[in-house]
């Protein structure tokens, strides 16, 4: 494997392919898909090794997404060690799941020292508890070290995410100690670092400089004199938290400290902005009731995911056509209503997901507390209100003119008016409640938010008929 590893590449063909792997939106192109497919199956190793050599990891993981399990095979046993290493990180965790089980220890073992601790730990936590024993085994005591205390942290916690490769300076150097000792540690410094953290003697920060600080000044200046303060994150706080830190003070790197304040390690930006897109992405995925699904998915997989909250909608839906037997007689009398109750429902429904999915989005990006929530709620039904008596004069006209009676239209109109204040008002409360409930107020929020809607709504639609069409 690592003799494959290792064999010189081909110079030919690379230049073109840096032309032909990525499109203009800097996505892979079905061409460049197809020679991987080609190479794979033909079992060309040097041509797949040429074809990957210039790709970025990030690249490379999107190529694996778009390959079967079986050419995944075939691409990752001809992959060298440090592509290997970097791509990993970059993968759907389900693919990545799968290409380790293909990986032997010992190739594994070398690609992992080529990473940060912070992406290194990450690979490790997908291993199966024998194939992790014999991974950490083979690895340099440092090295194995590092993995093995980041993964003693919660895997949502600032301490799985740190990387512990950081740069420190004790408070009495100065300007020039610092450069000297920069330069004196060369391979061994962290790959990636844009802070320098100052710490007393008891190895806690007191401060920070950027590296285009320490350039600008003067060897004799003391660090304590151009240090600037520092977000110090806590080993055990939620990424979460991180990411608005990072967000909200627009910070490129922060310090972590243990529960005594010492310097453990740092969270740089890159880490952030994933954290940020896999927030987002689950927000997104269960405001529809649709679990954290990838490329890599199976079927049986997603369904599993999908079902439970198809079965709870399919409970919810129960109530609306409990409302609309209530009225039975009325529509036996009035088959007109029948056909205006899905207006009702989707416009009601529809104004809920609008109301609840601004609201959801303000308490995650902490827009949105007990400061301010009267005040959001009553904007919110200030707009339900305006939505339904522009809307409530055009259903009301249209419906009066289809069925030859203004009294239908009257009562279409004046309930899409209450339904519309209906919906504002459970796509505010239905969120915060959840939210001070300590629920995610992403996942449960929509079902809530339905059926409240197709409830109240059939029944004030129907209501209003039964009193003034009857």
């Amino acid at each position: 494997m690592s003799k494959i590893a290792d064999a010189p590449l081909p110079v030919a063909s690379q230049t073109e392919i840096e032309h032909v792997a990525l499109d203009e939106d800097y996505v892979l192109t079905a061409s460049f898909v197809e020679k991987v497919v080609d190479a794979s199956d033909s079992g060309d190793g040097l041509k797949l090794r040429s074809l990957l050599e210039d790709l970025h990891p990030a690249d490379v993981a999107d190529l694996m997404g778009f390959l079967t399990a079986e050419h995944r095979a075939v691409v990752v046993l001809w992959m060298p060690p440090d592509l290997l290493a970097e791509t990993l990180p970059e993968l759907d965790e389900n693919i990545r799941e799968e290409v380790l089980e293909r990986v032997p220890h010992l190739t594994l073992a070398e690609a992992l020292q080529e990473l940060d601790s912070d992406d290194a730990a990450l690979v490790v936590e997908d291993l199966e508890d024998d194939q992790r024993e014999k991974v950490l085994a083979a690895m340099p005591e440092i090295e194995r070290a590092a993995i093995e205390n980041s993964l003693r942290y919660e895997e949502d916690s600032a301490g799985r995410l740190m990387q512990r490769e950081v740069m420190a300076a004790p408070s009495f150097w100065n300007v020039g100690d610092t450069i000297d000792h920069i330069r004196k540690q060369g391979e061994d410094l962290p790959e990636l670092f844009f802070d320098i953290y100052i710490v007393d003697p008891l190895n806690k920060p007191v401060g920070g400089l950027p590296v285009s600080g320490l350039l600008r000044a003067a060897r004799t200046i003391a660090l304590v004199d151009i240090m600037e303060p520092i977000n110090a994150i806590a080993v055990d706080q939620d990424q979460e938290e991180v990411a608005y830190i990072f967000e909200k003070y627009h910070l490129i790197s922060a310090p972590v400290v243990d529960a005594a304040g010492r310097l453990v390690g740092q969270i740089t930006v890159d880490d952030i902005v994933n954290i940020i897109q896999e927030e987002n992405r689950e927000d997104i995925l269960r405001l529809a009731g649709v679990s954290d699904e990838d490329r890599g998915s199976s079927v049986s997989e997603i369904v599993r995911g999908r079902v439970p909250w198809l079965a709870i909608n399919l409970g919810t839906a129960v109530l609306g056509s409990i409302v609309i037997s209530w009225f039975e007689v009325t529509i036996a009398q009035i088959v007109a209503l029948v056909i205006l109750l899905p207006i009702v429902s989707a416009i009601g429904g529809n104004a809920g997901t609008q109301a609840l999915t601004v609201t959801v989005r303000a308490l995650a990006t902490r827009e949105l507390n007990s400061s301010n929530a009267a005040r959001t709620f009553r904007r919110e039904l200030a707009v339900g209100l305006a939505n339904g008596l522009v809307l409530a004069p055009l259903i009301g006209c249209a419906a009066g003119l289809w069925f030859r009676d203004w009294r239908i239209g009257a009562v279409i109109g004046m309930a899409m008016v209450l339904n519309l204040l209906v919906a504002a008002t459970v796509g505010v409360l239905t969120p915060l409640t959840l939210s001070r409930l300590k629920f995610d107020p992403a996942v449960s929020s929509a079902v809530f938010v339905t059926a409240t809607t197709d409830f109240f709504g059939f029944l004030i639609f129907l209501g209003l008929a039964t009193l003034v069409l009857l």
